[in-house]
């Protein structure tokens, strides 16, 4: 699986997970973690697109 994959993988378990539960904390957690993947994510797209 590339890193791209991985990524978007986890993206969508963080935003499936964030849904299914009620502890704020864990939520905002998620979703950081998932704008950070989703901004590295638009790198490798770019870098990989620039190439």
């Amino acid at each position: 699986m590339s890193r791209l994959m991985d990524l978007e993988d986890q993206i969508a378990r963080a935003e499936r997970l964030q849904r299914s539960i009620t502890d704020a904390v864990t939520i905002e957690r998620l979703r950081q973690f998932a704008a950070e993947c989703r901004r590295e994510a638009e790198r490798l797209s770019h870098h990989r697109h620039a190439a």
